[in-house]
């Protein structure tokens, strides 16, 4: 039965999400060329107002028949994911502005894309999760090479593509699988069925997908790549958003569709090798790098297998685990990619480190503030970055995974190198250059983002407990 009450329960935000897009479409194929600065805002709107909506159904509900079902789980990562794509919206509107290529397609694709990322987390069957992957990855391909006349831009979008419908195939072929073993796409029958031989295959299959998704050694490939062509209000985008949601799906598929003891252990293996691959490539892969988006993609691989380490702990031990380590490193890398925008020169975009030099002396505030976020996404202590981190740590313990943990002790002292680095040149180094003005949303979200992290780190008690709360419901 058609009821509104209770679809608007389960997925109000992904309604009005679909509904906005739809409407920007229209509204884009009257006023045109119009409707190019306006669409920025209404897209910030819409990504702001569907996380109101996700926090206002806080609970959540299920529809469809059990094809989406919600909890508090799924709407705090919609409330981080949300607000992260609005801000990373705004700070994409002078730079777009400044290289000729303000389109309101742009916003209408973030829209999109986080309609998949809404779909995903609200997901309770492998057709909804497909459906979700599939909104989220085409709008993020077409915003990869949103630069066309970029060779580096229609590279990575290319890249990007190839190597994601790959992905996509793997977890398609690996959600067939887990069908014909189990009988069902539905994540709580597939919980209920003997884990055979064949339903495990399928089920390494689709970790192999998901791991692309969240960019996890040995399918890091496309990352760095990606990250140094795309433009940069892109990359902001797809560093914070995106791997929110997508490392919450990656747990509560794995969480909530192979809970038996078989199908667990045979998974906490292989997601803790994923992520000690991921720690390791990503610290070791980092160290050489000169282009800055470079290396904070290498810093994703490594900070996505620290997240992994909580998922591998466990549903008791890891849930909460994640949420408090993924929002610290999105603030993190939202406030990083303003710094990254803050960068231009008259030539335009520069992004080589070492641009940086005597940043404290030019911008002593937005040295400052990226001083903090660095010190923060490294893992150093006393910031929220390394209260993250010891959440994953004390759940990796718990589980009793030492070799992760040890991997992952050792990799973030490896990180800390070419974070501090950076903090040198900053502070240290011959002052170079001066950057150009950019708009204030860009300085702005470096600013607020080191002052929530401060704010986190201060009211952690409070924050933890909330992230505790809600996993307790998933794992309920």
């Amino acid at each position: 039965m058609f009821d509104l009450e209770t679809i608007l329960t389960a997925i109000a935000p992904e309604v009005l999400l679909a509904a906005a897009g739809l409407l920007g479409v229209t509204i884009g194929a009257f006023l045109g060329d119009r409707f190019n600065g306006l669409s920025f805002k209404f897209g910030a709107l819409v990504l702001f107002a569907a996380a109101a909506l996700a926090g206002y159904h806080w609970e959540g509900g299920r529809a469809f028949d059990g094809l989406v079902e919600t909890s508090s789980y799924a709407n705090f990562a919609k409330v981080v994911s949300f607000v992260s794509g609005g801000i990373a919206l705004l700070m994409a509107e002078g730079f777009l502005r400044r290289h000729e290529t303000l389109r309101y397609e742009y916003s209408l694709l973030i829209i999109f894309a986080a309609l998949g990322m809404g779909m995903i987390l609200s997901s309770a069957n492998f057709m909804t999760l497909y459906l979700g992957v599939e909104t989220l990855s085409l709008s993020s391909y077409v915003l990869a090479s949103f630069h066309r006349d970029s060779p580096r831009s229609s590279e990575a979008g290319l890249k990007y593509f190839v190597l994601g419908a790959l992905a996509s195939g793997l977890l398609l072929y690996g959600m067939s699988l887990v069908y014909g073993f189990s009988g069902s796409t539905s994540y709580e029958i597939v919980a209920e069925a003997e884990p055979t031989m064949g339903l495990l295959f399928g089920m390494v299959l689709m970790i192999t997908g998901l791991a692309f998704k969240v960019s996890a050694a040995p399918m890091h490939v496309w990352t760095p790549d990606v990250y140094e062509g795309s433009p940069s209000p892109v990359v902001a985008f797809f560093a914070t958003a995106p791997k929110m949601a997508s490392m919450v799906v990656f747990a509560i598929v794995l969480y909530t569709a192979f809970p038996q003891v078989t199908a667990f252990e045979n998974w906490q293996v292989i997601v803790g090798i994923i992520a000690a691959a991921s720690m390791i490539v990503g610290a070791f892969g980092a160290l050489p790098q000169t282009n800055l988006k470079r290396l904070l993609g290498y810093s994703s691989i490594a900070n996505m297998g620290y997240a992994l380490v909580a998922v591998a702990a466990g549903v008791q031990y890891g849930a909460g685990s994640l949420l408090i380590f993924m929002t610290a490193y999105v603030i993190a890398s939202l406030g990083l990619f303003g710094g990254v925008l803050s960068m231009r020169r008259e030539g335009g975009m520069v992004e080589d480190i070492n641009e940086l030099a005597g940043l404290v002396r030019r911008q002593p505030g937005l040295a400052s503030a990226l001083t903090l976020l660095l010190v923060s996404v490294s893992g150093f202590p006393l910031a929220f970055g390394f209260l993250g981190k010891l959440a994953v740590i004390q759940a990796g313990v718990s589980s009793g995974m030492w070799p992760l943990v040890i991997i992952l002790v050792l990799s973030s002292v490896i990180a800390m190198y070419y974070y501090l680095r950076i903090v040198k040149i900053m502070w240290f180094d011959e002052q170079a250059e001066d950057f150009e003005p950019v708009d204030g949303w860009v300085t702005t979200t470096v600013y607020i983002s080191a002052l929530v992290s401060v704010a986190l780190l201060i009211f952690v008690a409070p924050f933890s407990e909330l992230a505790e709360t809600v996993a307790a419901g998933l794992i309920s």
